[in-house]
């Protein structure tokens, strides 16, 4: 896992990452986090989000996504299910479900440039320790940044 700091969103739009990944609930509820910066930026997003069932635990390690334009360059926006619900007692995030969406980021986004923010270790409560090995095992082999505030 490669690590930057900066601005994940304005990284990607300037052309540095081909796909950029963050964690959702199953409840189309992207209020909070980089959730609710995904959902006012790249409204594609979250309309990828709602076209899938309110409320489903089978949504659960599955993905949705939305390409979009960023000038020249294409842009994948992943909704990666990592956690049932958004608000309640923690850790919210469920660590089987990441594991399997990033597994299903690898199949579907094999030769990108993919990014993503401490999924999981934010307003889910999960341990960054435990997720970070996940991500990497999931993408092993692929070119994948964890990119950090400054």
């Amino acid at each position: 896992m490669k690590q930057v700091e900066g601005d994940l969103i304005a990284l990607a739009r300037d052309g540095q990452f081909d796909v950029i990944v963050h964690g959702c609930n199953c409840f189309h509820n992207m209020g909070g986090g980089i959730a609710r910066i995904i959902a006012q930026t790249f409204p594609e997003a979250l309309a990828a989000d709602r076209a899938t069932p309110k409320g489903d635990p089978a949504k659960l390690g599955t993905i949705s996504q939305a390409t979009v334009a960023c000038g020249a360059h294409r842009l994948t926006v992943v909704n990666a299910y990592t956690q049932f619900d958004y608000q309640g007692p923690g850790p919210l995030v469920d660590y089987d479900a990441l594991s399997r969406a990033f597994r299903a980021v690898a199949q579907a986004h094999s030769g990108a440039r993919i990014a993503y923010p401490m999924i999981g270790a934010g307003l889910a409560g999960g341990d960054w320790a435990r997720i970070a090995p996940l991500i990497d095992t999931a993408l092993d082999g692929l070119d994948h940044t964890l990119v950090t505030l400054p």
